[in-house]
């Protein structure tokens, strides 16, 4: 019997070089939710006090799930070598979706983040069950349930592959932001904090999307090769 192939063999260094390719794209998109967010969350905070601390929270949690879900369509979108969606048409894409992708995130969170406060592992076992439902939601327009149940199908049979993905991962955003948070160590806390959302956001988010967007493919092309996209001609030399 011949091994078994792992589908996400690669996956890192196919993402690192998409990133590399469209990250000015990328990029601009992540900056452009941060700006947003940031702008009313302060302006939220200076009209309304601490009751506007805590509305600036909610509105900087819907604009991350935004930005996961504008990056997993930037992603869909340069998977063939560029870049046809602007930035604003990106974003027009998913703002349809963005009550479902907001519910079906929250719904995600307390779970993984249940797992993860109890011991750790089980949270990232959920993840790793449940790493393919935002994409299945966006690209595919599934509901809310349905993309939890595409999301396990998807990962059926490629678990301990997905999980090793998921640990590595994690294993890298900390390792960036434990380099981040001591490269501005010398800054005033606020400012350290505002660049650590702005890299965060802007950096290291997309990468992490791209990787988990680029899971979510290679799990559907192995169990429903018909999807997979024809080959790209080559350039005539």
């Amino acid at each position: 019997m011949l091994p078994r192939v792992n589908p996400l063999s690669g996956i890192f260094g196919e993402a690192w070089a998409m990133y590399k390719a469209h990250w000015r794209h990328f990029a601009s998109i992540a900056f452009l939710v941060f700006v947003v967010v940031a702008g009313a969350g302060l302006l939220l905070v200076l009209v309304l006090g601490w009751p506007g601390r805590l509305l600036a929270s909610v509105v900087g949690l819907v604009g991350w799930y935004w930005l996961q879900g504008a990056l997993i369509e930037a992603v869909a979108d340069v998977r063939d070598g560029r870049a046809d969606l602007s930035v604003s048409e990106t974003f027009g894409r998913v703002w349809p979706r963005l009550g479902s992708i907001v519910v079906l995130a929250i719904l995600l969170g307390l779970a993984i983040g249940i797992g993860l406060f109890l011991l750790i592992v089980p949270g990232l076992i959920l993840f790793t069950i449940w790493i393919a439902a935002i994409p299945a939601l966006v690209l595919e327009g599934r509901g809310i349930g349905e993309s939890f149940g595409r999301s396990r199908e998807l990962v059926r049979g490629n678990g301990w592959n997905v999980f090793g993905v998921v640990v590595l991962t994690f294993l890298l955003l900390v390792a960036v932001w434990i380099a981040i948070s001591l490269i501005l160590l010398p800054l005033d806390e606020w400012l350290s904090s505002l660049v650590q959302q702005l890299v965060g956001n802007t950096v290291v988010a997309p990468f992490a999307v791209a990787v988990w967007t680029l899971v979510y493919y290679r799990l559907r092309d192995v169990k429903e090769p018909s999807a997979a996209p024809e080959p790209a001609p080559e350039a005539a030399a």
